[in-house]
């Protein structure tokens, strides 16, 4: 490509500051550097995470910032010692890495990896090395991948190769939300067949972990959300009852209790608010019940009453479904063009990178589940 060695001028919606709307900037991408990818992004979907850096994390060194983390594109260039990717071929930038040497990448029990850029920043949301700048000034890269830019660079620790029939415009969803609700559900409760769940949340994150436990052979499907025209479009994953806890006067353990007798066997809070994340463990069964934190927050302590956890419930945390990134996207691209799981539902919206701040406002409104924007 006639850009490959060079600097690239290129759109993309950078974040001045907090609770102010991005604005679409001209910004500098350089070189990847050794064992670095530039990548053109074709689609990227707009996830709540973006809006949790934006409108309530607001950490002070976390800005200017690119945001995106859920894109999919194609290998521009590849800089020195970089033998594993071609320009050309398909690909997803990941928010988590997998270098695949560490002691965690060598144990099945977890996808964290020492190598990771969130070892060292996790409360900025950013690596502190970038590759973007704006008007002579540096522009944080967001969870290490900022896919709201048309342009990226990226270590290949954190890129996965998927098949070239993928159509990017709709796989940019595994790169973050609809893996994180379904392998919440499949990879970190492990839900079993005939077994009774409730979802609490649902966006696209708590539809995918629908759509996980119904793919686990759950019978029962309880969908939790205050927005009921998220109903039906729950029921398309495979949910089978549905509450809105404003229809109650009781706490929503106790509605959920006296529907399951005593409790489910799995829950999974998709929305990263602790106080459901205390309704989700403590709906569920005494004796074995799974509750999953899968919702992304870290503002506030969230607390229970030990006798819930001596009674023999588990509460477990999951970043990315436990998803180990190189490995596990790819396997959910294959599985999406087998029609294995469900993708294109989860898009209600398309719009171009100009109109990422009326995405946002549809997120923040509850009035989409994904909007995808397009970045050629």
């Amino acid at each position: 490509m006639a850009t490959v060695g060079k600097v690239i001028k290129c759109k993309a919606a950078v974040a001045w500051e907090a609770n102010k709307p991005l604005v679409i900037e001209e910004i500098e991408v350089d070189v990847p550097h050794a064992n670095e990818i530039r990548i053109k992004i074709i689609a990227t979907g707009v996830c709540h995470t973006d809006l949790y850096h934006l409108f309530e994390g607001k950490h002070k060194d976390g800005f200017p910032v690119v945001l995106g983390h859920e894109g999919a594109g194609i290998v521009e260039s590849v800089g020195p010692g970089v033998t594993e990717f071609q320009p050309g071929e398909k690909v997803i930038p990941l928010f988590i890495s997998q270098c695949g040497e560490c002691r965690f990448c060598q144990s099945p029990k977890t996808n964290q990896c020492v190598k990771g850029w969130a070892n060292d920043s996790h409360d900025v949301m950013s690596p502190k090395e970038t590759r973007f700048t704006c008007k002579g000034q540096k522009v944080l890269q967001f969870l290490g991948t900022s896919t709201f830019s048309q342009y990226t660079v990226v270590n290949q620790i954190a890129v996965a190769k998927i098949d070239p029939s993928a159509p990017l415009d709709t796989v940019c969803l595994l790169g973050c939300g609809v893996c994180t609700g379904f392998g919440a559900a499949v990879n970190t409760a492990k839900v079993e067949p005939g077994s009774t769940c409730a979802v609490f949340g649902l966006g696209a994150v708590g539809l995918a972990a629908v759509m996980g436990c119904h793919s686990a052979g759950a019978k029962r499907i309880i969908a939790v959300d205050l927005n009921p025209d998220k109903f039906e479009k729950a029921k398309v994953f495979g949910a089978t009852d549905f509450v809105n806890p404003n229809d109650h006067s009781e706490p929503i353990s106790q509605v959920l209790s006296k529907m399951t007798n005593g409790g489910v066997d799995f829950s999974l809070e998709c929305v990263g608010n602790v106080g459901v994340m205390r309704n989700a463990l403590e709906s569920c069964l005494k004796g074995w019940g799974v509750s999953v934190l899968v919702g992304w927050t870290d503002l506030h302590d969230v607390a229970t009453r030990p006798i819930q956890l001596i009674a023999g419930r588990t509460w477990k945390g999951s970043l990315f479904g436990g998803f180990k990134g190189k490995d596990g996207v790819p396997k959910m691209v294959k599985a999406y063009l087998d029609k294995k799981v469900k993708l294109d539902e989860f898009i209600t919206h398309r719009m171009p990178l100009e109109s990422v701040n009326d995405s946002i406002d549809l997120m923040k409104h509850g009035k989409c589940i994904r909007t995808v924007l397009s970045l050629e």
